[in-house]
């Protein structure tokens, strides 16, 4: 798979991470935010490339989330 240039920012993934936290006081290291990021991006690129086979399948044109909905379960499963 070609590198695409497309990523998370490091301040978006800090920000979600720490909407999830009970203690405030949590820190993420800049390396833990950075293996974050390419675990979002390679979660969201292995959706969409499910959700174009699943919609190759189903013999139509473009992607809907039908799609993405029908392989998430699997998916989830697999991350």
């Amino acid at each position: 798979m070609e590198a695409t240039g497309a990523c998370f920012r490091k301040e978006l993934v800090s920000k979600l991470l720490h909407l999830h936290f009970k203690d405030e006081k949590t820190r993420v290291s800049g390396d833990a935010l950075l293996l974050t990021a390419e675990l979002l991006k390679v979660f969201v690129v292995e959706a969409a490339i499910r959700s174009i086979r699943q919609a190759q399948a189903e013999d139509l044109p473009c992607v809907d989330v039908d799609q993405l909905e029908k392989v998430l379960p699997q998916l989830l499963l697999d991350f």
